[in-house]
């Protein structure tokens, strides 16, 4: 049975990416910090479900603390998506981002290289691009505007550089993952708890600027991909396939919660780029990718099931 290591694996992406290997009959190391990113309480209700499954174990710690030569015996695949994320808190925790981001990648790669780890598969981000026109080719300029965007940077070409005979690397440039059990700290799930509380939505910016919002399972798809796919050495763009604007997302919004949504529009915040869009072309020869969920059955099923959340209902009211 082939062993892989998934890092965050407790997080919204790591322990779907989890599952999937569970399913395909692989056996799976997680590894988890439950740092305060955000609420460690639902991480640790994703995490108590994977170890209710046979063939998963995990491991409980940060990367940069861990003997993590140890714990990668025996692995041949390494999906690394434990990071700290969010644009605009990165301002004020810096030196917090560099050493969840950039330091933990280095001692991770360092432990693939001891250890005969075969590949290792990069989350990285579209917040690499900056303020950019889309769509976004993996050949351009890159020129991240936030402390996390550069974080991610840096960690992704350390991956790269580190490709070689001896350790494959591939990064993937996630654009806006959303779905069940999607970050609290993200805007589509904080938009949809409002609406279902009948709160007023904070609106940062006019509402014209666009995502290429990506669901989950696909993001999943690709990544599962990447292990043994021809793209050692190389970053592609895993986007959803379409832009939405967030007008366009409180207009969907209303109509699957059935109720009018009110905006209190405020500026800009500092990091946040106008527009994402993600070339695919990359992605679907090395992958095989294609998106296969749309934005509005997508976001259909993350309404649903915050609705169906007892605890977050319970949250919202608080």
């Amino acid at each position: 049975m082939t062993t892989c290591l998934v890092t965050g694996a407790a997080g919204f992406i790591g322990s779907r990416l989890s599952h999937r290997l569970l399913d395909e009959g692989f056996a799976v190391r997680g590894v988890d910090g439950f740092t305060d990113s955000y609420d460690p309480g639902e991480k640790m209700t994703a995490a108590v479900r994977l170890v209710r499954r046979d063939g998963f174990s995990l491991v409980t710690g940060h990367l940069v603390d861990l003997p993590l030569e140890q714990h990668l015996a025996g692995v041949d695949v390494v999906f690394h998506l434990a990071a700290r994320a969010g644009v605009r808190a990165s301002f004020a925790l810096e030196s917090r981002y560099r050493h969840d981001n950039v330091a933990s990648t280095t001692s991770l790669l360092a432990a693939c290289r001891a250890a005969g780890v075969r590949r290792v598969v990069y989350a990285s981000s579209s917040s690499v691009y900056g303020e950019s026109t889309p769509p976004f080719r993996e050949t351009q300029p890159l020129a991240p505007i936030s402390p996390y965007g550069r974080t991610k940077l840096e960690a992704e070409q350390l991956c790269l550089d580190a490709s070689g005979d001896e350790l494959e690397a591939v990064a993937l440039r996630y654009f806006t993952v959303y779905g069940p059990g999607q970050r609290p700290d993200m805007a589509l799930r904080i938009f949809a708890e409002a609406a279902l509380s009948d709160r007023p939505i904070r609106l940062l910016g006019d509402g014209t600027q666009s995502r290429d919002f990506t669901f989950v399972d696909d993001i999943v798809d690709a990544t599962f991909r990447a292990a043994w796919a021809p793209a050692a050495g190389q970053a592609l763009n895993v986007g959803g396939g379409d832009r939405v604007t967030l007008l366009e997302v409180i207009a969907l919004l209303e109509h699957l919660t059935g109720r009018s949504v009110q905006a209190q529009v405020e500026g800009f915040a500092m990091g946040d780029v106008h527009h994402t869009g993600a070339d695919l072309s990359r992605a679907r020869r090395l992958l095989g990718y294609a998106p296969a969920t749309s934005f509005a059955d997508g976001y259909a099923r993350e309404v649903e099931w915050l609705r169906a959340d007892e605890t977050l209902v319970n949250r919202r009211s608080a």
